[in-house]
């Protein structure tokens, strides 16, 4: 285990990246839930607060597992961690939702960055916006893998980009129509709450659980200020500012960036250009010369992003296949330790998404793996906390179960319905079908375990004899 401590402001770093995930959602939750999308992210903020102290104090409880999947597979566990039983499979299905749910933020931002070079290039209006972002995402992914290939040496360093090179474009672009006069607040007073034909029965309940679900996909996902609480030099003291620190400059940026977007653009505006609203809000405060510098800084944001998830993603499947849940194959590793194999996997996968999907689609496919990860991790911690009083009192372990039961049916029912809503039955079942592809890849594993173990009785008769 890494022995080297972080400060609370470096797990605040960490986790600064988040704020970029609102990009691919602000049009789609305008043209559901209109007006209503701003207190969306304060809901969902106030749910990531919720889950992350359970993180956090799951993370104390067991040091020595590592983020959502380790700590379900800490808890799930049989008699010998070797057998490939019930809780084994538990334990690397919660993996996978998790890898599910990061590893497509590869293609989410592949797509945004071909449609802000669409918009912003005129040499390439007769291009199609997918073959942009095709081209971009295979030059952004080649391009990372030989540089990553020697290693994370540069991880921390590139965290601290981030967190700085993040924020900017998205805090200029958001506070700059207030300053210029743009932004009018009767875009947000004057209108109703919820779109005219919204109605509180069944569907539209089943819309709003989709919403949030995948409002929680970007918005919660600070666990990584908590699941680092082992590594802090000072746990129990430094995991409580960098949590509430990260999760209150999210509340604020969340709420900032769909704001200054509804109170410029009106909700009329965002739906005119739905993947690219900062794109309009760019023109609009700095003309088209200074939309470039900004959109460029924003583009450079995401390229960070996506190194961010290409490696991430990769060392999640080298670890599965290390614990056994993937076949061998994905946890090899070059000379320097970097799982090369898996990075291309990762990167290929990305590709055919870009091919079949628009940013909202991926997003809300992928937010079906992270409500499995959530709910089966909610339900560990529930399972785990007994009477302990650790970070959180022992009556945090209902306010786990609560969320547990509030993703899983609640939000995987929601976020089912609004995929076939928009994209038919067939689409819907792909993200399904994307989530039971462990199933498969799990048995091949525990085929290759078996295959070994085999082997090794035979070579110790041979020894005997």
């Amino acid at each position: 285990m890494n022995t080297s401590k972080i400060s609370w402001k470096q797990g605040l770093v960490i986790a600064l990246g988040v704020p970029m995930l609102i990009l691919p959602n602000i049009g789609y939750f305008a043209g559901y839930v209109g007006v209503f999308s701003i207190i969306v992210w304060i809901l969902s903020i106030g749910q990531g607060f919720l889950q992350n102290i359970a993180y956090g104090d799951f993370a104390l409880m067991y040091p020595e597992a590592r983020g959502l999947p380790g700590y379900v597979q800490a808890i799930f566990k049989g008699k010998d961690t070797k057998d490939y039983d019930i809780n084994k499979f538990i334990g690397g299905f919660s993996a996978w939702g998790y890898w599910m749910a990061w590893n497509p933020v590869l293609a989410i931002f592949s797509l945004l960055i071909g449609t802000y070079l669409h918009g912003m290039i005129p040499a390439l209006g007769n291009v199609s916006e997918k073959m942009i972002s095709v081209v971009a995402g295979a030059v952004i992914f080649t391009v990372l893998i030989v540089i990553n290939r020697k290693g994370l040496s540069g991880g921390a360093r590139a965290g601290n980009v981030l967190a700085v090179v993040a924020l900017i474009p998205l805090i200029v672009l958001s506070i700059a129509p207030i300053v210029t006069g743009q932004f009018q607040l009767s875009n947000i007073t004057a209108v109703s709450l919820f779109p005219e034909t919204w109605s509180w029965d069944a569907t539209h309940i089943l819309i709003l659980l989709g919403i949030m679900a995948m409002a929680q996909w970007s918005a919660c996902a600070w666990e990584t200020a908590a699941v680092y609480a082992p590594d802090y030099q000072n746990p129990k003291k430094d995991l409580p500012k960098a949590l509430f620190s990260c999760g209150l400059i999210c509340l604020v940026t969340f709420v900032l960036v769909q704001t200054a977007c509804i109170g410029t653009l009106g909700i009329q505006g965002i739906l005119e250009e739905p993947y690219s609203p900062m794109l309009l809000m760019a023109k609009i405060s700095f003309g088209n010369a200074g939309a470039v510098i900004t959109l460029v800084m924003l583009m450079a944001s995401m390229i960070l992003i996506i190194q961010t998830a290409l490696l991430g993603s990769a060392q999640a499947m080298q670890s599965m296949s290390v614990e056994g849940n993937l076949p061998k194959v994905l946890s090899e590793t070059n000379q320097y330790g970097t799982p090369v194999k898996a990075m291309i996997l990762v990167a290929v996968f990305n590709l055919g998404l870009i091919f079949i999907g628009t940013p909202a689609a991926i997003v809300a496919g992928s937010a079906v793996g992270y409500v499995i990860a959530n709910g089966i991790t909610l339900f560990a911690y529930f399972k785990a906390k007994g009477n302990q009083k650790i970070l959180a009192p022992k009556w945090w372990k209902f306010i786990g179960l609560g969320c547990c039961i509030l993703n899983i049916p609640l939000y995987l029912a929601g976020i089912f319905y609004i995929n076939t809503l928009d994209y038919g039955l067939g689409a819907a079942l792909i993200g399904i079908l994307v989530l039971f592809l462990f199933v498969p890849f799990w048995l091949y594993a525990k085929k290759e375990h078996n295959q070994e173990m085999i082997i090794e009785c035979q070579n110790v008769e041979i020894e005997v004899d």
